[in-house]
């Protein structure tokens, strides 16, 4: 399965994700930089700086700053990726940044019910924003 996540909510699709991998299903996730994150700007970022911050710089844990390691990140958080099965569904999942070419042809979904016309308030952010926030340079 292939799932576009051009403005779709990050936690929404995260979830869907999980429960499907759980399942035996192989997961492509494209246009991760475009998923959207709901939630004041500030709150955000002083979150994620937090996260980044948190730790030994040698020893961890790490947190990643690019969008489509971000999404792995937040799936994975949703698995039990300490035993066996979490590990296996956790491998069966890709994400990647805009559509590669190898997934131009084929048939590519969005998740019904995780779209952003789906949210009451206008506060939220693009991972693409919050990864040049970060420090990431994304094109």
């Amino acid at each position: 399965m292939i799932i576009d996540g051009k403005d779709q909510i990050l936690g929404r699709i995260a979830s869907t994700v999980a429960k499907k991998a759980l399942e035996g299903e192989e997961v492509t996730i494209v246009n991760c930089e475009e998923m959207i994150i709901t939630g004041k700007k500030e709150n955000i970022f002083e979150k994620f700086t937090f996260k980044r911050e948190v730790g030994h710089p040698y020893h961890g844990p790490f947190y990643p700053r690019m969008p489509d390691r971000m999404v792995r990140r937040t799936i994975r958080s949703m698995l039990p990726y300490k035993q066996e099965r979490g590990r296996k569904a956790f491998k069966r999942i890709q994400c990647f940044i805009g559509i590669p070419q190898e997934y131009m042809g084929k048939e590519i979904t969005q998740i019904k019910g995780a779209g952003k016309e789906k949210l009451r308030t206008l506060d939220f952010i693009s991972l693409k924003k919050l990864a040049q926030f970060l420090g990431k340079k994304i094109e």
